[in-house]
């Protein structure tokens, strides 16, 4: 008799060891750190450039001119402040990265030279898909800092 309920005190407590067991697996498999797949995101890091920004720059303009156009510099060379690097760089999510370039050298005031690094023939592939700016409430463009609508398919 003593076996007995030692017997069935035992399954009772591998019954609950494998509900247990089951739950946590189950609660591993559904939560967001699943095994399964991590949500990836574009990451945009930088100033904005593109290819009509570049292409209204030229040599003789001031300092705040460029400003004016482009923006304040990402980076200013911190032993020549003649020189302004304005970078762009796009990590996408399941591709590759890319990065764009503009430095920007200066003589006195004036603007001398103007060095592209990477490819500026076309908008960043994240404005081609969605476009870049605010959306209303039903999901439609209220600005678009390109001017890049994005293509119906």
């Amino acid at each position: 008799m003593i076996d007995q309920n030692h017997d069935s005190e035992e399954q009772a407590q591998m019954q609950k060891l494998t509900r247990t067991v089951t739950l946590t697996v189950a609660l591993t498999l559904i939560s967001g750190c699943s095994y399964f797949g991590v949500y990836k995101r574009d990451l945009a890091q930088g100033n904005l450039v593109t290819a009509e920004m570049a292409a209204q720059l030229q040599p003789g303009m001031t300092r705040q001119q460029v400003v004016d156009l482009m923006g304040s510099p990402m980076l200013e060379a911190p032993f020549d402040a003649q020189q302004w690097d304005y970078v762009y760089r796009l990590d996408e999510a399941y591709g590759g990265v890319e990065q764009r370039r503009l430095t920007l050298t200066f003589q006195g005031n004036r603007l001398a030279d103007i060095e592209r690094h990477g490819d500026f023939s076309s908008a960043p592939s994240v404005a081609n898909e969605r476009g870049i700016g605010p959306m209303d409430s039903a999901g439609e463009r209220t600005g678009n800092l390109l001017n890049v609508q994005p293509e119906d398919d």
